[in-house]
């Protein structure tokens, strides 16, 4: 795995730790945003996988109905 994704990986576990538990539950898809994007970079690496986590959090609002959205 790249350094970049590396990078990418360390701040994400980073948000689900210590920034998340501070706002609480608010993801309406299952995984959550943060989780979707860890497995996103593991599976595809840096450049394809935080492509799909943004696409993923764009959908995410309240005018979207959510649920289960595995990583493809």
């Amino acid at each position: 795995m790249a350094g970049g994704a590396r990078v990418a990986l360390s701040a994400i576990r980073f948000y689900q730790r210590r920034v998340s538990p501070l706002l609480g539950a608010r993801c309406i898809y299952v995984p959550t945003c943060s989780e979707y994007a860890r497995q996103a970079i593991e599976r595809y690496g840096l450049a394809r996988g935080a492509l799909l986590a943004a696409r993923r959090i764009l959908r995410c609002h309240p005018l979207h109905e959510g649920g289960y959205d595995p990583v493809p």
